[in-house]
């Protein structure tokens, strides 16, 4: 089965082509759910092994939210013993303190990859562009920027692994289409019919709607999501050219060359600068906050605050950093002996004092 859609490579190809691009001694791993997407994801990338032979794995991750997830590991295990593919089972707690049950699930299963896959090896999974659709329109109805109207990315590193999403131009149509003619069988969750949940809600009520009068929508609304990416990226080389000119450390930002900027620039500048150092971006209201207070006076000390980060102003420069501890009582005091590992209410002290000619003592 070789058939196009709208000018993409045929399925079979694109996997023979993507596993043949990596390297013959990385390991490949498929997250496998038991949903047609990945089962049918395997299934290629199991048939392409034989002609580009790589090492590929299935990966099974077990959330133990219904009693249909013992089905579901079941199903993986038969279809990786007909295939022939290394089957790997992880089995994780849900915390929903806080988030909902789709953020907990999802970082549940990330904590998973991130134990599983090691560094240096490759991690595929099977969103396809319906997926890519629904990203889009759920960043857009929360009011994302470019970043989040970029959706899924097809390929990035994360914690040193290569990440694809090989499948994220061929919409579900399409991939049934294949797992149909190839014989592939899958298991349906039934969660997926419960609209209570954001995501389901989109695709049971409103994609339809939008395909039944733009047949074309998901393909489009994944296409735009393609184009953002294209644009955030373009930012972020931007951002790092004016991140060079303040200075080049995202930690202490030189505050002169950025209030020559635009605001829309300072705001990507300082998000940027927040991301290199693996800090939270600030929310907008706090944003907007910390760029009044780069035109305070130079002895001012200026302190504007978001979860997990402190941003200070303070002689002209912007430091940006998480919270400090808060000092000990001004009457703090205690006697030394000049030898390191003094204790202190913020810190141990490993600095040595030792006596010097001609002096008393010296640090």
């Amino acid at each position: 089965m070789e058939h196009q859609h709208n000018g993409a490579m045929p399925l079979q190809s694109l996997i023979d082509k993507a596993l043949s691009n990596t390297p013959s001694n990385q390991p490949v791993w498929i997250a496998l759910s038991g949903g047609l997407d990945s089962c049918l994801l395997l299934t290629l990338a199991a048939r392409a092994a034989h002609r580009f032979p790589r090492p590929v794995y299935a990966l099974h991750i077990n959330h133990g939210l219904q009693s249909a997830a013992t089905d579901f590991e079941r199903h993986c295990c038969a279809l990786c013993a007909r295939l022939g593919v290394p089957l790997f089972v992880e089995q994780v707690q849900i915390e929903t303190k806080g988030k909902g049950v789709e953020a907990a699930a999802r970082e549940a299963r990330y904590g998973a990859f991130a134990r599983r896959v090691r560094a240096s090896e490759a991690l595929w999974l099977a969103q396809h562009a319906d997926d890519q659709a629904e990203t889009l329109l759920l960043a857009a109805l929360r009011g994302s920027g470019v970043r989040g109207l970029a959706g899924m990315p097809a390929r990035r590193e994360w914690q040193g692994k290569t990440v694809r999403r090989p499948l994220l131009d061929y919409p579900r149509s399409v991939l049934e289409e294949w797992a149909q003619a190839l014989g592939v069988e899958w298991v349906e969750d039934p969660t997926n019919a419960d609209i209570a949940f954001e995501r389901n809600y989109l695709r049971r009520q409103i994609m339809p709607a939008l395909t039944s009068r733009w047949p074309e929508a998901s393909r489009q609304l994944s296409q735009s999501a393609r184009l953002s990416g294209e644009a955030d990226s373009l930012l972020d080389e931007l951002a790092a050219l004016d991140l060079h000119a303040v200075g080049g450390t995202p930690h202490c930002l030189q505050i002169e060359p950025i209030r020559v900027l635009s605001e829309p620039r300072q705001r990507l500048l300082i998000r940027h600068a927040c991301q290199r150092l693996g800090l939270p971006t600030p929310p907008l209201a706090r944003l907007q906050t910390l760029l009044i207070q780069l035109n305070a006076r130079q002895d001012a000390r200026v302190k504007v605050e978001w979860p997990g980060v402190e941003a200070r102003c303070w002689r002209g420069k912007l430091f940006l950093q998480t919270p400090m501890a808060e000092l000990p009582p001004m009457d703090w005091q205690c006697e030394w002996d000049g030898r390191a590992g003094l204790m202190t209410p913020v810190g141990r002290v490993e600095q040595t004092l030792t006596p010097t000619l001609g002096r008393s003592m010296a640090c």
